[in-house]
């Protein structure tokens, strides 16, 4: 899977390589076109939301043997230069194949990010472009 890119001259472009270098903290790398965007770990609300939803949702897709849920951490590679970590993403049986190792290597079948009411320009715009892509 390859998203197109737009970058301007001279501008440095970072990919997974670059990506799996840096350090394990407790930040939230991703690459988005390039770019990397740092933030902090998530508030406690965020976690209450997510790991509701994931319980709610693992319970469903198990209960029917639907494919897979994974939850924040997990590297989701849509492109080398757009690498992301959705708070909640699935994988139908369909396609299991995407899932490696390392990651989730294609687009999976639904993405869920948890945004806070004061979400960034970063996650109400690019992010949400890259997703759509």
């Amino acid at each position: 899977m390859s998203i197109p890119m737009h970058i301007p001259k001279g501008k440095i472009v970072l990919s997974y390589e670059d990506y799996v270098l840096l350090p394990n903290d407790r930040n939230r790398y991703e690459i988005l076109e390039g770019e990397l965007t740092v933030t902090p770990a998530p508030s406690t609300k965020h976690q209450t939301a997510s790991g509701n939803l994931f319980v709610l949702l693992a319970h469903y897709i198990k209960e029917r043997d639907l494919g897979k849920l994974f939850h924040a951490p997990i590297d989701l590679i849509l492109a080398s230069t757009s690498v992301l970590q959705p708070d909640l993403l699935f994988v139908s049986k369909d396609r299991q194949h995407i899932i490696t190792e390392k990651a989730i290597e294609d687009v999976p079948d639904l993405v869920i990010e948890i945004l806070s009411p004061g979400a960034s320009r970063i996650e109400r715009g690019t992010k949400a472009q890259v997703y759509a892509r």
